[in-house]
């Protein structure tokens, strides 16, 4: 075979890359723009939490319909109809009307509504993501990389969001906000529809060489196993239910930043708004590459040491560091020096990611899409919970308490991994399926 291969599945990566950006920046904007609109609208904290929460639910419950959704009409279809639905809830949300035509409670429903379908909308992305578009464009082999670089994409994405949106804000009020950054979903769509395949065969631009590379090493497809079946075995590994406790509460971590992180800055550290969105990016900007750094690190331990120990190094580390780090932020005097200490808290935190995404797959073996499933869904059934949970310690016990709060979280993640075996699949496979599944683990977040 002469000549050299296309890279049209680099082009598909780098529109993937930019569709966890898009999403994360339409699913983080609430967070930022939340400090404007509990003054205009006349939210309490506790009220913006129960908004906030609404996501989250909305996130968790369709984890398993979003990726029944992606089979049935392909990645092409499922991310251009989601990403449509992205950019048309966010411009609902700026015609929320005002406390001066209806009372909070009405505000509140419609707000929670909406952003719990937001989350519904989202929550396809990246089992359509991971499962469907980069398990067909590259080979297997060369998973790990095309979604450690998504879930770059989708931190970066959050780190843009503070500085964006409190600039937008500034300029534009916050429903100016809201209307000026939904077009983005509206140009993914657009772009994804007209370069996007589900399939590299049907894409013109791919030639034989390409396919040659993409197909190596490729299993033949097995039969396709009874959705309900597999979720009924998983939920019986005692492996999965435990990789998906401490996922649990790991994640609770990762949605304090994602919640409150920018009204912390502004309310309790007293920085102004585009201060404090500029700081607020550099969470994100740490978690991004300590994301990456934790894949390498997993995958290299695994094939040193096993998966066991690969897994278990990673998440302990990174958490017990994430829970020293939010508790050094909680007693700094000085408020850079916090954002210093939370930029480390929250890389801690993500630095253990993908051996969570690692060890359910490994574990799940030929059902692993239903252990990552349940993995996903109680990743982020805690954020309904912490989204109400951090504000009602604020207010209860002050906000070095609520970061106690999450610190404690992070410590009891950490200590769960002395009971679990990663390389105990619950197939009765050789471990080193078990192993060979780990290099291609997924580097999806929450």
């Amino acid at each position: 075979m002469s000549g050299r291969p296309s890279y049209v599945r680099w082009n598909i990566l780098a529109l993937l890359v930019l569709a966890s950006f898009v999403a994360y920046l339409l699913r983080t904007n609430m967070s930022i723009a939340g400090d404007r609109m509990m003054g205009e609208l006349g939210l309490s904290q506790v009220q913006l939490g129960w908004v906030l929460a609404a996501f989250a639910w909305g996130y968790a419950i369709f984890q398993f319909p979003g990726g029944l959704l992606g089979e049935w009409l392909g990645g092409r279809k499922a991310l251009t109809l989601i990403a449509v639905l992205w950019g048309v809830l966010n411009l609902l949300v700026a015609l929320v009307p005002g406390s001066s035509a209806t009372g909070p409670l009405a505000i509140i429903i419609v707000l929670a509504g909406l952003r719990f379908l937001m989350g519904a909308a989202q929550a396809p992305m990246f089992p359509v993501l991971a499962g469907h578009t980069i398990a067909r464009w590259f080979p297997v082999s060369g998973w790990a990389l095309p979604n450690g670089l998504t879930n770059m994409g989708l931190t970066l994405g959050a780190a843009a969001t503070a500085p964006l949106i409190a600039g937008l804000i500034q300029a534009f009020g916050w429903r100016g906000s809201f209307v000026l950054t939904a077009p983005l979903a509206f140009l993914f769509a657009g772009v994804w529809w007209w370069y996007g395949r589900d399939d590299p065969s049907e894409h013109r631009a791919v030639n034989a060489q390409e396919l040659a590379i993409i197909d190596a090493d490729r299993p033949p497809a097995g039969p396709v196993s009874d959705p309900r079946a597999a979720l009924k075995l998983v939920l019986r590994s005692r492996e999965v239910l435990l990789i998906t406790a401490s996922y649990f509460f790991s994640n609770y971590v990762f949605y304090f930043f994602f919640n409150w992180l920018y009204i912390y800055l502004v309310q309790v550290r007293k920085f102004e708004e585009l201060q404090g969105g500029a700081l607020a990016a550099a969470p994100w900007i740490t978690g991004a590459f300590a994301a990456t750094l934790g894949g390498w690190l997993c995958d290299r331990l695994t094939r040193r040491h096993g998966i066991r120990f690969g897994c278990r190094a990673v998440v302990m580390i990174g958490l017990f560091l994430s829970g020293g780090f939010i508790l050094a932020a909680a007693a700094a005097g000085s408020p850079y020096v916090a954002v210093v200490y939370l930029s480390l808290c929250l890389a801690g935190q993500q630095f253990t990611d993908s051996a969570y995404w690692a060890a359910a797959i490994s574990v799940g073996g030929r059902h692993s899409p239903a252990a990552c499933g349940v993995l996903n869904t109680g990743g982020n059934v805690v954020g309904g919970i912490g989204a109400l949970m951090v504000p009602l310690t604020a207010r209860t016990l002050g906000w070095p308490a609520a970061l106690a709060t999450a610190s404690l979280f992070a410590f009891v993640g950490a200590v769960l991994w002395l009971w679990i075996r990663a390389d105990r699949s619950i197939d009765e496979a050789p471990s080193s399926t078990a192993i060979a599944a780990s290099s291609a683990a997924p580097l999806v977040a929450s």
